[in-house]
């Protein structure tokens, strides 16, 4: 293998990595930083579904869970597909707030997330081009779900350079 040049990445140049982008949204369908969100209700309402609702009730639900629903994400809800985020024409696909919560929705939706998807490509593809990341052999990787979800046992890795 050829050995590479050191680099960094611009914001100009990752905003051009559609599929890295798709990547990252993917985990984050999956992987979802904070896994529960709660609302509460400022006067009595009504949902949709016929559930009444008054401002003493706190709305729990989980967006792990959301992110693995068939309903909302199709029958491979379980599986890593990062084109599930390309349009045909091979742009990014939107997804409503509402059905990717990674980020909150509506009037409440983070008003950093452009900037976060800007720095997560950075580093990201940074990584990615100067070296050669592999999980160690016989490493669990599992979720441990609290406030903020992170993996289990940390992510072992053994990390290469790719350049001199």
């Amino acid at each position: 293998m050829d050995l590479i040049e050191w680099r960094l990445f611009g914001v100009e140049e990752v905003s051009k990595l559609v599929y890295l982008h798709s990547a990252l949204s993917e985990s984050l369908r999956l992987y979802p930083p904070v896994p529960f969100q709660h609302k509460e209700p400022r006067k009595p309402d009504t949902f949709p579904s016929g559930h009444c609702v008054d401002p003493n009730v706190k709305i729990l639900f989980s967006l792990y869970a959301i992110g693995r629903m068939k309903f909302i994400w199709g029958e491979d809800c379980m599986e890593f597909k990062p084109k599930r985020w390309l349009s045909e024409r091979g742009t990014i696909k939107h997804e409503p707030s509402y059905k990717f919560l990674s980020f909150n929705a509506g009037p409440r939706t983070c008003l950093g997330k452009e900037v976060a998807f800007t720095q997560l490509k950075v580093v990201a593809a940074s990584i990615i081009h100067n070296y050669h990341v592999q999980v160690v052999e016989g490493h669990t990787v599992a979720p441990n779900v609290s406030i903020i979800l992170y993996i289990k046992h940390g992510l072992k890795v053994q990390v290469t350079k790719r350049w001199s």
